[in-house]
């Protein structure tokens, strides 16, 4: 599940996967992020001083969304119009890597729209009934290239998977 990870995550994220997670955003100048993850995340990180906070709270920000609009609080900006389009003339331009934070429907809906590279996904050793999965019955059958992983002394696998076949 991705969803709610404070319920199930406890310890183990440590000081090892904050690292890791460190060299996968270490590149990142533009994070897309859906408006509900952007409205929970903006009331929490700005007064943050860790590692994550650093990163997220400089970044540029594109918030999907239908409800807000034009420049926001936090270094963000609202996506108008389509946000595959948007997300495509972002890639095109002059900037660094992009990352699609979340949440589910806006990382789902830029996956099956082809715009998303690679996907970096962190399994953690715990079963829970509770969450929303990532890919559910709207998503197509799809093949997935390994291209990295890395585990950590916690159990905690980091698996990067290319979406498009190598040459």
């Amino acid at each position: 599940m991705v969803e709610s990870p404070n319920q199930w995550q406890f310890d183990a994220f440590g000081r090892e996967e904050g690292q890791l997670m460190g060299a996968v955003i270490g590149a990142v100048t533009d994070v897309i992020i859906g408006r509900r993850l952007w409205q929970e995340w903006s009331e929490f990180w700005p007064g943050a001083d860790d590692p994550f906070g650093q990163f997220i709270n400089p970044v540029r920000k594109h918030v999907v969304t239908g409800t807000l609009s034009g420049d926001l609080p936090w270094n963000s900006t609202a996506i108008d119009g389509d946000p595959v389009g948007y997300v495509r003339n972002l890639r095109d331009g002059d900037g660094g890597d992009i990352s699609v934070t979340g949440g589910i429907d806006t990382v789902r809906s830029l996956f099956l729209a082809g715009v998303i590279d690679e996907l970096t996904l962190t399994t953690h050793p715990v079963v829970t009934n509770e969450g929303r999965r990532l890919f559910d019955e709207s998503v197509p059958i799809t093949r997935l290239t390994l291209v990295r992983t890395q585990q950590t002394s916690k159990g905690n696998a980091l698996l990067t998977y290319g979406l498009r076949p190598s040459d």
